[in-house]
């Protein structure tokens, strides 16, 4: 698998804009709290950018997409 396919796996149906759509359904604020707490746990967070070393996103903003989900599965 190439690394842009195995990148958009990790992904998932979510992509890091859609945080920006108002189209896209969003999580509530306490589910996203929820999320973001798992995250600041987990040894895969860069704590300096919020950013996810498994799927490169920024944590902070993809807890916020409903749809979204954790390329660990921890959420």
């Amino acid at each position: 698998m190439s690394a842009w396919s195995e990148y958009k796996k990790k992904l998932g149906d979510t992509r890091p804009w859609d945080v920006l759509n108002p189209g896209v359904p969003k999580a509530s604020d306490e589910q996203a709290k929820l999320r973001f707490k798992v995250c600041l746990e987990c040894p895969k967070l860069i704590k300096a950018t919020k950013q996810c070393k498994e799927c490169g996103c920024f944590m902070h903003l993809k807890v916020k997409l409903k749809e979204a989900s954790c390329p660990l599965n921890f959420w």
